[in-house]
């Protein structure tokens, strides 16, 4: 699994779920481009073992197997293609794959609310590392709330459900700049969703001026 040619089909699935992306991506230091798209795309990965599929059970598989390989990232070892980009950086590797453990009790909770704690613990652990990856402030109460926030957003697309609505457009300050792009390209998806165009091209100039403004907002 860990050749160029994997690591290249990965980072394609990314760009191929998130178009707004590449329009986005223009408002990074280049030397963030690749470590931004490995770790959304890792993101990608998890969120989808976590909530994508008719059942469970090969999800559960995937999280169990992606906790031992971040902490393996830890310890200097790595076996999938995107510890190639990401193992080498420093970040709290560990915690997130501990943090993994909670994310099964979160694909159905019963009721609002019930999967607060687990998305909180695994939302605390995401935004260290994206701290530690692209800097930033220490994670504060509006940046666990906004980064919550994603992660219900993120389980809304992987199980093809609408948006949750509210939530994404506030950015509080202290996210990084990829995070903030990250939420301008969920604010374009639920735009589009309200206008009901669920499908095609996001709306460039609007997108641009969007990242231009959460760029400078750093």
């Amino acid at each position: 699994m860990d050749s160029p040619d994997s690591l290249d089909s990965f980072l394609g699935k990314w760009r191929t779920r998130w178009p707004e992306w590449e329009l986005l991506s223009v408002f990074l230091p280049a030397s963030q481009l690749a470590s931004a798209a490995a770790w959304f795309t890792l993101l990608q990965e998890l969120g989808d073992a976590a909530w994508a599929g008719a059942e469970p059970a090969p999800g559960l598989a995937k999280l169990a197997w992606w906790q031992e390989e971040l902490v393996g990232w830890s310890r200097g070892a790595r076996r999938h293609p995107l510890g190639t980009t990401l193992q080498r950086l420093e970040a709290p590797w560990d915690a997130l794959g501990r943090a993994l453990a909670g994310l099964p009790a979160t694909r159905a909770p019963e009721s609002a609310g019930d999967d607060s704690r687990a998305l909180e613990l695994f939302g605390g652990a995401m935004l260290a590392c994206e701290t530690a990856l692209f800097g930033g402030s220490a994670v504060d109460a509006p940046a666990l709330a906004a980064g919550t926030s994603d992660l219900r957003a993120m389980r809304a697309l992987a199980q093809g459900e609408p948006l949750p609505e509210g939530g994404v457009r506030a950015t509080p300050a202290g996210l990084t700049r990829p995070r903030r792009l990250y939420r301008v390209a969920l604010d374009e998806r639920l735009r589009r969703q309200a206008a009901g165009q669920a499908r095609g091209r996001p709306a460039t100039l609007r997108l641009l001026l969007a990242g231009w403004r959460a760029a400078r907002r750093g």
